[in-house]
């Protein structure tokens, strides 16, 4: 529109020099087509509008909005229509306590008051889209910095309003999950109303104050103590058992060799060994008997 209003500027020098007795008014003429063509060219350029892929162009016409949304690709257009671009994509906005990790530099996390009354430190990240179908009410009702108007104190409110509800250990630990539902609940029903849909959260890190970090380090290292110890009695134990069973087992053999052998069984294992013994190519003297009468000895080369 810019170039159409220099081509009516170049019309109108044009049209002032040609009634001018000047010697430029001979020039006149060519100054007025001049002017006509860049008025064309600016009004042509002004029609044509092509939205990058990704991205939704809402129209405003004298600062009424349109309800019709242009999608990417080429379109032509009213040449006084203003165009507010808005990107369609997945977007994310994070808040973390990491110097140049998130959208703001600095310390950016977000500090919450548990319900025992602790400070804790939660980093997060966002991650919405814009309805297409609504931006149009977007940039009627929040405007084209829907980031820091919508986003960052809808997510910073959430946390701390649900945060209340929990003790801190809890939501180091145990609870971490049900407060990343909460808050997402309750993000989710704002960006809702307002053309946002959310598509997840991401509760990054929660940091609990020094002393209750110690405290939590202390009692975890006091229970793998404990579990290490439990385990050390169960093996003390499960050897004992074992040394009962085999000092039982020797009993019992003990108990049987004592009551069920009887004196033709021993005489018959003797007489086995002095068989064994004969026929070893070691033996030297072979001694027969079983105790009771006299040995009868033999010699062997």
């Amino acid at each position: 529109m810019f170039i159409a209003i220099i081509g009516i500027i170049i019309l109108i020098v044009g049209m002032v020099i040609k009634g001018s007795p000047t010697p430029n008014a001979r020039y006149a003429g060519i100054i007025k087509i001049v002017g006509v063509v860049i008025i064309v060219l600016g009004l042509f350029s002004s029609s044509v509008k092509v939205i990058e892929q990704g991205k939704i162009g809402v129209q405003t016409l004298f600062g009424k909005v349109q309800p019709d949304i242009l999608e990417s690709g080429l379109h032509i257009i009213d040449p006084v229509v203003d165009v507010t671009i808005f990107d369609a994509r997945t977007q994310n906005y994070t808040m973390s306590a990491q110097n140049n990790e998130g959208q703001k530099s600095g310390d950016d996390a977000i500090r919450v008051l548990s319900s025992d009354g602790l400070e804790v430190t939660i980093d997060i990240t966002v991650l919405y889209r814009l309805i297409p179908s609504k931006t149009p009410f977007l940039l009627q009702n929040i405007g084209p910095d829907y980031i820091d108007n919508i986003v960052r104190p809808v997510s910073r409110t959430a946390i701390r309003d649900n945060a209340v509800a929990f003790e801190a250990v809890s939501l180091y630990s145990t609870k971490r999950s049900e407060f990343q539902a909460r808050i997402q609940k309750t993000i989710a029903n704002v960006f809702t109303k307002d053309g946002m849909e959310l598509q997840s959260l991401l509760v990054r890190n929660i940091s609990l104050p020094p002393s209750v970090k110690a405290s939590i380090e202390s009692k975890i290292n006091a229970e793998q103590e404990a579990q290490k110890m439990q385990f050390v009695l169960q093996k003390e134990q499960q050897e004992a058992e074992r040394k009962r069973i085999e000092a039982q087992g020797i009993a019992d053999y003990q108990k049987i060799l004592s009551t069920g052998l009887s004196d033709k069984q021993l005489q018959y294992e003797t007489i086995k060994a002095q068989k064994e013994i004969a026929l070893s190519p070691n033996a030297k003297v072979i001694i027969l008997g079983n105790g009771k009468g006299a040995p009868i000895i033999l010699g062997k080369d």
